[in-house]
């Protein structure tokens, strides 16, 4: 390791970097008052840095004039150099407050996802990239890589997004789920009793299809809705679910999103018909790459852990090939 040497009469001692940096200020403003402004203090405590900068130095750096000071020769000569050495430092700190701001991946998803997938395991996502932040946005549109600007997308749909390859991570299946306290209702509607109307709860959907409707499975397992029933419908999945976990109404549960529920209780099955199509969750990779290896680890993350999810998956889908549909995307 290279030696330091250090001026045995202190000729060479540097000045406090704060001294420095009240002296910056004055210079460039040729004005204490407008100094201490910039730097979120004090007139007279500006004064009083450059008062103390001056007997350290044994030079005037000053001319005190009636409005405002004047740069001495010697006071000159150490503006100009200590301001090329701040603005150095400035620069470089800029530079890696930048480049920090930079390193946060942006994972796009919708609010289901989001909500029952993503979130618990927020703690295993920071282990993964402590270096990285990770922003979520969530909506309910179709993933677009010129709009959204993401680094990696989870979306559902039938696997063709232009410009971006595809990962699918889980095939779409769905079962009617409800509240236990509306369990019997449910499985005696679904079994053929249908004694009382019941309380249908929708996500809104979007067209071209991308998910499955009430309508899609009532059509599959030929169950024609009571004419009184009532009928719900949000925008968000996540809205949806509170709703049916709250005894609300009967729910489509998309396997494995409402596993955990259906496990603790919150949730139960309430017809054991379940649909599956030949869409799903799809991981999305755009086409531009801004974190290399970052990106890739974090995807590689995605598609491990979902596939420990998939296998599982404690409902099998028992609906035929014959009756898969593949859903229309743009």
């Amino acid at each position: 390791m290279a030696s330091v040497s250090t001026p045995a009469d202190g000729g060479e001692r540097l000045p406090p970097l704060q001294t420095l940096a009240y002296f910056d200020a004055a210079a460039r403003h040729l004005n204490f008052t407008a100094a201490a402004r910039e730097l979120g203090t004090s007139q007279p405590a500006v004064s009083h840095r450059i008062s103390a900068l001056e007997a350290d130095l044994g030079m005037p750096l000053f001319k005190r004039l009636h409005r405002g000071v004047e740069l001495t020769e010697d006071g000159a000569s150490l503006f100009e150099a200590v301001f090329e050495s701040l603005d150095g430092i400035r620069s470089r700190v800029s530079d890696i407050r930048s480049r920090r701001r930079r390193r946060t991946l942006t994972l796009a998803t919708d609010f289901g996802f989001a909500s029952y997938w993503l979130l618990p395991r927020l703690a295993e996502l920071r282990s993964l990239m402590p270096e990285f932040d990770v922003r979520i946005t969530s909506s309910q549109q179709d993933f677009d890589a010129i709009r959204d600007h993401a680094d990696l997308a989870i979306t559902f749909g039938a696997g063709r997004w232009s410009g971006c390859a595809a990962h699918r991570l889980f095939q779409e299946t769905v079962i009617p789920v409800c509240a236990p306290s509306l369990l019997k209702g449910a499985q005696d509607y679904f079994n053929g009793g249908r004694s009382a109307a019941q309380r249908f709860l929708h996500l809104e959907g979007v067209t071209p299809s991308r998910w499955l409707t009430w309508t899609d499975w009532f059509n599959e397992h030929g169950v024609v809705p009571a004419t009184d029933s009532r009928h719900f419908t949000f925008n968000s999945y996540s809205n949806v679910i509170d709703a049916t976990v709250a005894g609300e109404g009967i729910a489509l549960g998309w396997i494995p999103l409402i596993d955990p529920l259906i496990r603790n209780g919150s949730l139960a099955i309430a017809s054991n018909l379940p649909m599956t199509t030949n869409g799903g969750y799809y991981l999305l990779i755009p086409p531009t790459d801004r974190f290399g290896e970052a990106r890739d680890q974090l995807a590689r993350w995605l598609i491990a852990e979902c596939g420990k999810e998939a296998s599982q998956i404690h409902v099998a889908p028992t609906v035929s090939p014959a009756h898969e549909r593949v859903l229309d995307v743009a």
